[in-house]
């Protein structure tokens, strides 16, 4: 009887043991069917809400506002390396841009639409030969006070062509009186929202149906915004020496014609390719002045190289220690 009794111990034990095998084995298996592939997890970054906008709230729960927001900011987060040179840029052009629109009484938070237009890169042209940091095209840039002959662009001008971008940002919110329809209209215009606007009976641009480019625009506006005000967040990790430092330099008043840039650039030291990178709006290899002031930038020989590491943050929250 003792016998029989143990063999059933053993045998139940062995079955028990099998059973508990096979499905150690199908969970295993199950495991690695379900496991990543990748060494890299993709997280869908969160939407904040509210949003603000030049002081301006924006109610985020709407579903539309919500689903445009986070395409944009999901876009700008996995743009690795797109997002993470605008910020580097940023360090070079906001100390610029920043005390224009503080000046002219423009919301400091349109400096992130300079760069939605031109990924902050003065010399940028559109295939519809819009040019410069904010994107003028030919008449709208005469119309607002820049330069443009056979020599001159200051479309590419950062300082005088931030000073029209004003004079056109002002005009737009005198008509609306909404900060996130003025940006709106920088893209399509004031004669395009203007009449969505009365077609559509809505009071704001944000509630139109508009062109995919234009319905876009201010949400990636708002998108690379929450970036730049919280790059670490979102996975973008610098430092100080990674940021693109602003080069000293000197103006030199110029009230008559320079026949030949390049030489112009070797006397004071510089190259020709130096002196184009400083002064973009220059168009050819000689300046005709036709009469009118021009101010060429000049840049410290010295402060040319990165002998020693960036120093200079714009903006503290780009970097970590």
């Amino acid at each position: 009887m003792k016998v029989n009794s143990i063999l059933s111990f053993f045998a139940g034990g062995l079955i028990f043991l099998s059973i508990t095998l096979l499905v150690s084995s199908s969970d295993s298996k199950q495991a690695q069917s379900d496991k990543p592939e990748v060494f890299t997890m993709t997280v869908s970054p969160d939407v904040p809400s509210p949003v603000t906008f030049c002081g301006e709230v924006l109610p985020m729960e709407r579903f539309d506002l919500y689903e445009r927001l986070d395409r944009e900011l999901t876009s700008f987060t996995y743009l690795h390396a797109t997002t993470m040179l605008l910020i580097k840029r940023a360090n070079r052009y906001f100390p610029i841009i920043e005390p224009i629109l503080r000046a002219n009484g423009i919301p400091d938070d349109f400096k992130y639409l300079a760069v939605i237009e031109s990924n902050l890169d003065p010399k940028v042209t559109s295939p519809a030969k819009a040019v410069g940091l904010w994107q003028f095209m030919p008449a709208t840039g005469k119309q607002y006070g820049l330069d443009i002959t056979p020599t001159v662009d200051e479309r590419r001008n950062v300082e005088k062509a931030t000073e029209a971008a004003c004079k056109y940002l002002k005009s737009a919110y005198d008509k609306y009186g909404n900060w996130a329809t003025v940006a709106a209209s920088y893209n399509a215009g004031m004669g395009r929202i203007s009449g969505e606007l009365e077609k559509q009976l809505a009071e704001d641009a944000l509630d139109l149906w508009l062109v995919e480019e234009t319905s876009r625009y201010v949400f990636r506006i708002l998108a690379i915004k929450q970036i730049f005000e919280n790059p670490y967040k979102y996975g973008f990790v610098l430092k100080a020496k990674n940021l693109y430092k602003p080069v000293s330099y000197k103006e030199v008043t110029v009230n008559q014609d320079i026949p030949d840039l390049a030489a112009f650039a070797k006397k004071y030291g510089i190259s020709y390719a130096v002196l184009k990178q400083f002064n973009p709006w220059l168009t050819d290899r000689k300046l005709q002045t036709l009469g009118k002031t021009y101010k060429l930038q000049i840049p410290d020989a010295n402060d040319l190289y990165y002998n020693t590491p960036n120093r200079f943050v714009h903006d503290r929250r780009w970097v970590v220690d």
